[in-house]
C-alpha cells in the first residue's frame, strides 16, 4: 500500500492522472506517453495545487486567516478549472470571516467571493468555454482568495478579456448593487435627484456615475474626517452635484442647500445612525430611502411625522437575494453593460491592487488598520 501512494504521487508530479491504486504497470505505461499527451490527461483530471487563504474558526481576520496549500481538486465532466488572476477583499469578506454575515460558507473555508479568473481545464461535458476564457462567479461564490478553483459551469459567467482585470474582479457585488438600486425602487427619470451617505465607498462612486449617465442629480453626504475637501473634488469629478460633510447638514432646513435641484425622491443608506437621519431630511414628500449597510452599526431613528406627514417609504436591499433569483440573462446583460462602461472609461472606482503574497498587508489596509485606503485588489 506505502508503495503505491509513493508510486501515484511521483506520477502525479510528472503530469500522469492516477490514483492510489493503479498498477505499477499501468504507471510505467502512461509514462512512456509523450509529455503533452500525459500533462493533457492530467489537466483534464485534477486541478494543481492551489494556495489559498483559509480560516477554521471565526474571529478577527487578521488573526484567523492563513495562507497554505491545498491539495489538488478533481474535475468533474460539468465542471471548470479556473486559474484566479484577481481578487477583492469586501467588507462583506471580512463579515464573512468575523462570522457576523447572515450567510456564510461552512468552515474551513477558503476566503473571497468574487473575482475573475482564466480557465485553466474544462470537463468533458462542458460548452461554451474554453481554456483562456476569462470568467467571474456570477451569482457570487465564495472561495475566489486562491489561485485555482474548481466549481461547476453553471458558477462561471464569461467575460470579454479586453477589460482591466481589477474592473472584471470587483463588478458584481459593489456596481450591480448600484445599478439595481437604482432601477428597482422608483421609476427614475432624467432631472430627478437622488440622495445618499457613504457617497465615497465603491457603490457610492458608482451611484454618481451611473446617475449621470441617466441624467440624474446626485446629493452626497460624506463622514467628517482628514482629507474630506480632496474627497468632495474626487466626487465632483465623478459626477456629483453636490457633496456634504456631516455637520454641514446640521441645519433646521436643509432644502435651503439644493439651489435649483429639485428635491431627491429616493436615497440610498449604507451607514445608519445619524447620517440615515439626514438622508430622510432631504427626501421630499412620499420619498423612498433604501438601506443596504450599516457601516456606523447604529441603528436608524426615524421620526413620527417622517412616516405620517412625508409619506416616506423604507425598505432594504441584499444584492444576494436578488442574484439568487431566476434572472441569469437578466444578470449577464447587467454585468456586460457595467464593463463595457469601465472599459469605455465612464465608469471608474478607486482600487488599489496588491499581489496575492502581501495579502495580510493588504488585509490590514481593507479592515481600516492604516486609515483610509482604496479598496484591496488581489493579484494572483
Amino acid at each position: 500500500m506505502a508503495t503505491a501512494r509513493i508510486v501515484s504521487l511521483k506520477a502525479l508530479v510528472h503530469g500522469v492522472s492516477v490514483s492510489r491504486w493503479t498498477p505499477l504497470s499501468r504507471v510505467l505505461r502512461l509514462r512512456s506517453r509523450p509529455l503533452y499527451s500525459a500533462v493533457r490527461d492530467y489537466s483534464a483530471a485534477i486541478s494543481p495545487p492551489s494556495k489559498a487563504v483559509v480560516y477554521d474558526q471565526h474571529g478577527s481576520p487578521d488573526v484567523v486567516t492563513r495562507v497554505t496549500e491545498l491539495p489538488p481538486v478533481e474535475i468533474n465532466d460539468n465542471d471548470v478549472c479556473v486559474r484566479m488572476l484577481a481578487a477583492p477583499i469586501n467588507p462583506s469578506d471580512i463579515n464573512r470571516i468575523e462570522g457576523v454575515y447572515p450567510v456564510r460558507p461552512p468552515l474551513p473555508a477558503v476566503g473571497g467571493y468574487e473575482g475573475v479568473g482564466e480557465v485553466h481545464a474544462i470537463g468533458s461535458a462542458v460548452k461554451g468555454l474554453s481554456p483562456g476564457d476569462w470568467v467571474i462567479p456570477s451569482p457570487p461564490s465564495s472561495g475566489t482568495w486562491q489561485t485555482y478553483v474548481v466549481k461547476e459551469q453553471s458558477v462561471w459567467q464569461k467575460v470579454d478579456k479586453s477589460t482591466p482585470m481589477e474592473y472584471a474582479a470587483t463588478v458584481i457585488v459593489n456596481p450591480l448593487t448600484a445599478l439595481r438600486m437604482l432601477e428597482d425602487f422608483i421609476a427614475l427619470k432624467s432631472g430627478d435627484t437622488i440622495v445618499q451617505n457613504g457617497a465615497t465607498s465603491i457603490v457610492g462612486q458608482c451611484v454618481i456615475q451611473l446617475a449621470r449617465l441617466r441624467g440624474i442629480h446626485s446629493i452626497n453626504i460624506i463622514r467628517d474626517r482628514a482629507g474630506s475637501d480632496e474627497a468632495k473634488a474626487h466626487l465632483k469629478q465623478l459626477g456629483a452635484d453636490e457633496v456634504y460633510t456631516e455637520s454641514q447638514l446640521e441645519v433646521k432646513n436643509v432644502r435651503g442647500l439644493l439651489g435649483n435641484i429639485p428635491e431627491p425622491v429616493l436615497g440610498f443608506n449604507c451607514v445608519g445612525g445619524n447620517a440615515a437621519s439626514l438622508i430622510l431630511k432631504f427626501l421630499k414628500q412620499g420619498g423612498t430611502m433604501v438601506t443596504y449597510g450599516g457601516m456606523s452599526k447604529k441603528p436608524i431613528t426615524v421620526s413620527t411625522s417622517a412616516f405620517i406627514f412625508k409619506e416616506l417609504t423604507l425598505t432594504g436591499f441584499w444584492l444576494q437575494r436578488w442574484m439568487s433569483s431566476d434572472k441569469a440573462e437578466e444578470r449577464q446583460s447587467m454585468i456586460d453593460y457595467l464593463l463595457g462602461l469601465c472599459r469605455d472609461g465612464k465608469l471608474k472606482y478607486e482600487l488599489e491592487v496588491a499581489p496575492f503574497d502581501d495579502f495580510h498587508t493588504a488585509l490590514e489596509k481593507a479592515m481600516g488598520k492604516r486609515g483610509r485606503q482604496p479598496k484591496q485588489v488581489l493579484k494572483f
